[in-house]
């Protein structure tokens, strides 16, 4: 059974424990304004456990300890959540927002670590990654959370949402800097499409819906799957109370995205919008590839290519395109630049649905065009790579990118620090075990550790 299932092979499958190794060994030199954690979350189903679809299998968030050029501590530990001991997520009072497999990110916010999953509460973690339980924002979280919130880089807020198959189908919510949810606001006019992620620029907050949309006949477990029937559109809604009231829905050409890379207003207001979408056949290949049906493509994000949407609010137009031919996914940036144009972003490279091309993480420069790919050899998988500042930092791109490697051939994992500027490796840490392939991260430093304020 295993053997049919993608998810559970190769550089996807689980380790059967939880361990804690210290005193890394390094090579090359550690900066050492990196002192925190890196943290990586995944879908790592217990031994003897096959679930029906990647995203079904339980969270495990993996945790790298640097301490001022060392390389202290790795664990790995399950999120220990109602379902990874086998609690349903639908009851018959309706579903149980606790009863998560909180695999696929993990944050900081307000000095709490949150392990994610969009259809459920957020699950609070200590700095060793024990679970601490499920978290609700002290009771005003009433319905589910999304994997994908964005905290502002000016004020510090979190923005997020929750997206549901039924109305209200879509709830948005900001906490404060301290933790507390202080609005909250059903948007009018959205659908029962999937909404994995959203965007946030300086004066907005920008939906996207795409043709993936709930499907009460699909039974992998995720009762979504494409629809022709479903409008494609994006939504644009003013920051701040009453901006629900605003809302404005605007037509786009079919497709899906999952991750966002950045969106920003530029000079003549119109907001523009970019990340790595799927046409019917490139999200056919993928979800067959999640879900583990014969016809499927080699890897679970095939022909997902880079597009922009530039929105004019002025005349309700919106002109897009595909900005890059290389397949393409998990987007990240210096987070610093959230909300605002940046020059520079990161992602990692797949081989196409015919296998061609290789695993590499990927820098592209939006204002020359430029592409320039760091490879990371054959039989190698990087992780999303995660931007860290650099101390002293003047440049958008000073800094590193962090990324931990599955490596086959030699059954082991390092994490990799590279120069975010020239995409030269300048330390590997060799990790006690391969570390299954997984889907988001953070990095939190040790300032960011003292808890919420009072």
């Amino acid at each position: 059974m295993t053997a049919d299932k993608p998810y559970l092979t190769g550089h996807y499958t689980p380790v059967a424990d939880e361990v804690t190794a210290t005193e890394l060994t390094v090579e090359g030199t550690l900066p050492p304004e990196l002192t925190g954690r890196l943290l990586r979350n995944g879908h790592n189903p217990k031994p003897g456990v096959t679930p029906t679809h990647w995203f079904k299998g339980s969270g495990m968030v993996h945790g790298i300890r640097l301490r001022e050029g060392r390389a202290e501590w790795y664990r790995n530990r399950w999120v220990h959540t109602p379902a990874l001991d086998g609690a349903p997520y639908m009851t018959e009072k309706g579903p149980d927002f606790t009863a998560s497999p909180a695999g696929t990110h993990i944050i900081e916010h307000a000095g709490r670590l949150l392990a994610l999953c969009e259809a459920n509460f957020p699950f609070e973690l200590t700095p060793e990654l024990e679970t601490v339980g499920a978290y609700d924002f002290d009771g005003k979280l009433r319905g589910m959370m999304t994997a994908h919130p964005k905290e502002d880089p000016v004020t510090g807020e979190l923005h997020f949402f929750g997206s549901s198959p039924f109305p209200p189908f879509l709830t948005y919510h900001v906490a404060d800097a301290k933790g507390r949810i202080v609005h909250s606001a059903e948007v009018p006019g959205a659908t029962a499409s999937l909404k994995h992620d959203f965007a946030i620029t300086r004066r907005h907050v920008v939906f996207v819906e795409g043709n993936v949309t709930f499907d009460p006949t699909e039974h992998s477990g995720i009762p979504y799957g494409w629809s022709d029937a479903q409008p494609a559109r994006i939504g644009v809604m003013p920051r701040g109370a009453g901006g629900e009231r605003q809302v404005r829905w605007f037509s786009i050409e079919p497709g899906n995205m999952l991750h966002v890379s950045n969106a920003y207003e530029d000079g003549q207001g119109r907001i523009v919008l970019e990340g790595p979408t799927v046409d019917r056949e490139g999200f056919r290949l993928s979800w067959n590839w999640w879900i583990g049906a014969p016809d499927r493509g080699t890897e679970p994000n095939t022909r997902s290519y880079t597009r922009r949407w530039v929105i004019d609010l002025a005349t309700g137009t919106v002109d897009e395109q595909i900005i890059d031919d290389l397949a393409v996914e998990f987007p990240t940036l210096n987070e610093n630049y959230l909300g605002a144009e940046n020059r520079y972003q990161y992602a990692v490279s797949f081989p196409d649905e015919k296998g061609f091309g290789g695993y590499g993480v990927v820098k592209y420069d939006r204002t020359t065009g430029a592409r320039r790919i760091h490879q990371v050899g054959d039989a190698r998988l990087p992780s999303e790579a995660v931007f860290v500042p650099a101390a002293g930092a003047t440049g958008e791109d000073d800094g590193y990118l962090l990324t931990v490697v599955s490596d086959l051939k030699q059954n082991a994992s390092q994490l990799l620090v590279i120069d975010a500027s020239g995409l030269d490796r300048i330390a590997t840490v060799h990790l006690p075990r391969r570390v299954t392939a997984g889907i988001h991260g953070s990095w939190v430093p040790d300032t960011d550790l003292n808890g919420p304020t009072a």
